[in-house]
C-alpha cells in the first residue's frame, strides 16, 4: 500500500495548505512545514511524494522552489512537482534541484509545442495533468476551462514517452467525499501508460476501490484530518 498512496504536499505562501475544490478563496492551513511533513512521509516508510507550488500555478513560474528545495533535501523517495510549470526552462530548474518527476498540464494545451519539447528532451520523466471539472480540462491553476475532454487531450500526447498522466476530479478534491471510481476506469480505457488518481478520498475504502483502475492515488486532505494513517498502511 505504501508503493500505491502518494502523500500530497501543497504550498502556498511557504505554508502546508489544503484547497476545497482548488477555490484558493477556500484554503485550510495547517502547521507543519513542507520539510516536516516530507520528513514525517519518510519516516513513515511512504516511497513516492506529490508537490504543488500553488502560488506557482497561479502565476506560471515557481515560487515556492526553497521549500521544494528543502523537500527534496529531506525525502530520499520518489519527488514529484506540478504547479506553474510553463517553460523548458523551468523543468531544467526543477530536475537540476534532484527533483524525479515534473507534472505539467496548462502548458499541454496552451503551448503544445514547448511542451513535446519537453517530453522528448526528459523521456519518462513528464507526467501529463489531467484536471477534469465537469467533464473539460481545466488550466491555469483551475482557473479557466478548455474545450478539451479528459479523454481528448490523452489523445494528443499518449504516443509521445510522457511517464503516465495525473488525473484529478476537481470536484472532490479537499471534499472527502469519496472517489468516483467510474472516471478512472473509463479513463484508463484510453492509454496503457500508468495513470495516478486524485480527489475525493476520504478512507482506505477509497484507496483500495481505485486499485482497480489506477497505478497509485494521490491523498492529501484525508491524511491532515486523520482519517488515513500512513504508519499503520
Amino acid at each position: 500500500m505504501k508503493d500505491f498512496i502518494i502523500p500530497a504536499i501543497d504550498i502556498k505562501e511557504g505554508q502546508v495548505v489544503r484547497l476545497f475544490k482548488g477555490d484558493f478563496d477556500k484554503i485550510k492551513r495547517y502547521s507543519r512545514s513542507p520539510e516536516e511533513m516530507a520528513m514525517i512521509y519518510a519516516d513513515a516508510g511512504i516511497r513516492r511524494i506529490h508537490v504543488v507550488d500553488l502560488d506557482g500555478s497561479l502565476e506560471g513560474v515557481p515560487v515556492n522552489l526553497e521549500s521544494i528545495r528543502n523537500i527534496r533535501r529531506v525525502f530520499n523517495g520518489i519527488v514529484q512537482v506540478g504547479g506553474g510549470i510553463r517553460s523548458l526552462k523551468t523543468v531544467d530548474i526543477l530536475f537540476e534541484e534532484g527533483i524525479d518527476y515534473v507534472v505539467i498540464g496548462t502548458l499541454a494545451i496552451k503551448n503544445p509545442e514547448e511542451f513535446t519539447k519537453i517530453v522528448n528532451i526528459y523521456p519518462h520523466r513528464v507526467i501529463l495533468s489531467v484536471d477534469s471539472k465537469k467533464g473539460r480540462v481545466a488550466i491555469g491553476g483551475w482557473k479557466e476551462e478548455s474545450s478539451l475532454t479528459p479523454q481528448e487531450l490523452a489523445s494528443m500526447y499518449d504516443k509521445l514517452p510522457i511517464w503516465g498522466y495525473l488525473y484529478t476530479d476537481i470536484e472532490r478534491d479537499g471534499t472527502l467525499k469519496g472517489v468516483r471510481v467510474d472516471i478512472y476506469r473509463e479513463f484508463k480505457e484510453y492509454t496503457q501508460k500508468p495513470v495516478l488518481a486524485s480527489g475525493g478520498v476520504a478512507s482506505m475504502e477509497d484507496v483500495k476501490a481505485l486499485m482497480c483502475c489506477a497505478d497509485g492515488v494521490v491523498v492529501g486532505k484525508a491524511i491532515y484530518e486523520g482519517l488515513i494513517d500512513i504508519f499503520r498502511l
